[in-house]
């Protein structure tokens, strides 16, 4: 079934929602444009909302006495509509006399009745309000019962995130309504132009996304250009890497380019800028320059004559010894309050061999004299970029001025940070150098392979980056909302699985259980058929977790999951008190509504039915500090240890899947499988993070984990031994005992860190 509604939907089904979740009978589609609530049955439409409850009671076995559910489904419609505050005390009264010695309103479980009423005063404040007078105290008993079921909790969150997605949607919109000035349909051009000295990160996919989402959006084209003009860090193999990047993130390019495309064009604007003295050679000495510019001071050869400059200029060309100490620099200003347009270098020497001209030129133009003629030239429309560039926005404007080509719009947005996370490509080599991590595409790397392989969907990835887009706010992020955005995405498809940790595995003997394995064909995913079918063995002797078994209580009843209930009848120990094996009486006929505890297990291994061996991975932050400074080292920031390894069992289910396959072993989390292991063989699943602070927090310090970054000893020099479960923060008030000197009309309490 499907109940769609509305969030802001007045008087708030409650009753409705509830039941469906509390049933499992039908999927929520909220759709602010329904005017009403609909329930799709078999084909039919049921618009009241005291049918629906009723056809998801009766398809989901909570109907109860129907003569007597009837009389409360009343009230609860009267509840809806009373306005006076005496027939509203009336109503309750009635329900507090009935619920004096009943912990339900109709026979001894919950049924439709109690959601139908539940629902009622929900929606209404005004009966919130009476019922905190604490006069109803069975009625406010109950209700807070009802209230505190997960069905109940779910109802309420369901409306509030339905609430909070709009929100967030029409922020974006209005977001980027402001955007793109000037924007025609069929006639926007953007360009994505990295530089092709390493692998795109979560930041360059910001830009990506955004560039893709404005040429699509305005029906435009994309073009993907390759900034290469530093021989000395390019490789065409960055290039393959990189495009290959933007097919994980779902984005092809209309056109490749590349600057060194426009070379000669460039080189004969160069010229034309030193003929009309908009340009002049320099060599003065780096750090000279650096403090001339800081300064104010004019360089001295600021006034060289046109032929001077000239012939500089052609030595440069040239590469000769003489050449290559010379530079070009634009003759815009000498002491611009925006330090950005005093006279910046546009074109230096650079005597590698570049990658695709080979030993063509011995010179190359700088960034920011390349970007806005190679924009121009290309019908760039509007130039995407961060607002770290906005003091040098003046400097793209002159250059297209002073040169005289077609003009091109700025827009930009904010640089995206996130909190423990390197995306310095100079930083990032240093771990791949100290064999911190495996490569560029390790799962604890912020590089689009590192970020896809940890898990993160494209779909969570562009939700997250055009949530983003507009703001120019420059802020290092949490990574909690993007991998709660991530676990939206795939929840509803993940197949579930279960699995067993090797070294905590307990044998239990089920009694009543077959004589002989049993295999039964189940559902992959229970509330999604689409997913498929797995095959589940169920055997008399099976495996649970040792965390499980530990918290059972004698003859306590718990749930087998895709089984039934059974009673633990006796445990075995250790002398270290380690459970060593369980004994267990099926009850199927036991109600798992009743139960606290819903366990995973294992069928134990046999010759017929084997299971699988698997490595389950988890990840740390690589470094200890949210925002590494310029002067911060590196190498004192570091997290000891970054991997984590546990060796587990799991169902023969998982040896179909596919390598980048994303499932749910249930009760442990979402994992993507990454392959079998070359070294052990077994298959590997790294854990995703699903947005919760658990998942999120540092496991620096954490037992039960052994180190396997073999080198991480050598390289991090002065790491500090970390001992919690957190990371190390200087104490805000020192080490010494706070000593208030204040007096206060508060109570006099003991020193918090007296002995």
């Amino acid at each position: 079934m499907s109940l769609t509604l509305s969030s802001k939907a007045s008087p708030f089904p409650f009753a409705a929602v509830a039941a469906a979740t509390h049933t499992q009978k039908a999927v929520l589609n909220y759709d602010e444009d329904a005017k009403g609530i609909e329930l799709e049955l078999d084909g039919s439409r049921i618009t009241s909302e005291d049918e629906i409850v009723q056809a998801l009671a009766t398809d989901g076995g909570l109907s109860g006495d129907s003569t007597k559910s009837s009389v409360y489904f009343a009230l609860a419609k009267a509840l809806q509509t009373l306005a006076s505050v005496p027939e509203i005390i009336s109503g309750l009264d009635t329900l507090d006399d009935h619920l004096a010695y009943r912990t339900f309103l109709v026979g001894h479980d919950i049924t439709a009745a109690d959601w139908m009423v539940w629902g009622a005063i929900k929606g209404n404040v005004k009966i919130i309000g009476l019922l905190k007078n604490n006069v109803h105290v069975h009625l406010l008993r109950w209700f807070s019962h009802i209230d505190s079921l997960e069905a109940a909790q779910l109802a309420v969150s369901s409306r509030a995130e339905a609430r909070a997605n709009k929100a967030r949607t029409n922020k974006t919109a209005a977001g980027f309504a402001l955007g793109l000035q000037g924007a025609k349909e069929g006639q926007v051009v953007t360009r994505f132009p990295p530089e092709p000295s390493g692998y795109l990160h979560i930041g360059h996919a910001k830009a990506a996304m955004l560039n893709n989402y404005f040429a699509k959006m305005y029906k435009g084209k994309l073009i993907l250009r390759f900034d290469d003009t530093n021989p000395s860090k390019e490789r065409a193999e960055f290039e393959d890497s990189m495009i290959g990047d933007l097919e994980l993130l779902d984005i092809r390019p209309d056109q490749v380019t590349h600057t060194s495309d426009y070379f000669d064009k460039m080189y004969e604007l160069a010229l034309q800028m030193i003929k009309t003295g908009k340009a002049y050679a320099d060599d003065t000495e780096q750090m000279q320059m650096r403090h001339e510019r800081m300064e104010g001071i004019a360089s001295k050869h600021r006034d060289d004559s046109v032929e001077e400059n000239l012939k500089h200029f052609d030595d440069m060309k040239s590469g000769t010894e003489t050449g290559v100490k010379w530079c070009l620099r634009a003759k815009i200003s000498v002491d611009n309050p925006n330090k950005a347009l005093r006279d910046p270098v546009i074109y230096r020497c650079n005597l590698v061999a570049h990658h695709r001209t080979g030993d063509k030129w011995k010179i190359y133009p700088t960034y920011d004299f390349a970007c806005p003629i190679v924009d121009s030239i290309e019908g760039v429309t509007h130039a995407l970029r961060t607002n770290e560039y906005r003091d040098r926005n003046p400097q793209y404007f002159w250059m297209i001025e002073a040169l005289g080509i077609r003009s091109v719009q700025i827009w930009d947005f904010s640089r995206l940070n996130f909190i423990y996370t390197l995306l310095s490509k100079r930083k990032l080599h240093w771990f791949v150098d100290n064999n911190l991590v495996r490569g560029w595409d390790d799962p604890r790397f912020p590089t689009i392979r590192g970020i896809r392989r940890r898990g993160l969907t494209v779909e969570a990835l562009s939700q997250f980056m055009l949530l983003q887009g507009p703001s120019q706010a420059i802020v290092s992020l949490e990574w909690d909302s993007i991998w709660a955005m991530n676990k939206k995405a795939i929840d509803p498809v993940a197949p579930r699985f279960w699995a067993v940790e090797h070294d905590n595995k307990v044998p239990v003997t089920i009694n009543g259980g077959p004589s002989a394995p049993e295999v039964k064909t189940l559902p992959r995913h229970k509330k999604n058929p689409e997913v498929g079918d797995k095959k589940t063995v169920f055997t008399s002797t099976v495996l649970v977790e040792q965390e499980d078994a530990a918290s059972f209580e004698d003859q306590e009843e718990i749930t087998l999951m895709d089984w039934g209930n059974a009673i633990v009848c006796s445990k075995e120990t250790d002398s270290a008190g380690k459970i060593t094996a369980l004994t267990m009486d099926l009850h199927l006929d036991g109600d798992f509504r009743k139960t606290k505890k819903k366990i995973t297990w294992l069928a134990q291994p046999t010759a017929e039915h084997q299971m699988v061996d698997v490595t389950l991975l988890d990840y740390d932050y690589l470094i200890t500090k949210k925002k590494l400074e310029e002067e911060d080292e590196l190498e004192k920031f570091v997290t000891p240890v970054t991997e984590f390894r546990t060796e587990a069992l799991a169902d023969a289910n998982v040896s179909t899947l596919k390598k980048g396959d994303i499932i749910q072993f249930e009760r442990k989390g979402y994992y993507i499988f990454d392959g079998k292991s070359d070294e052990t063989s077994r298959l590997e699943f790294i854990h995703i993070p699903d947005g919760r602070a658990a998942s999120l927090a540092s496991k620096a310090g954490a037992g039960g984990a052994a180190p396997t970054d073999p080198n991480a000893a050598a390289a991090i020099a002065g790491g500090t031994p970390v001992t919690t479960k957190m990371y190390d923060v200087e104490k805000v008030y020192g080490v010494q005992p706070i000593q208030p000197g204040a007096t206060t009309k508060m109570y006099e309490v003991k020193n918090v860190y007296e002995d």
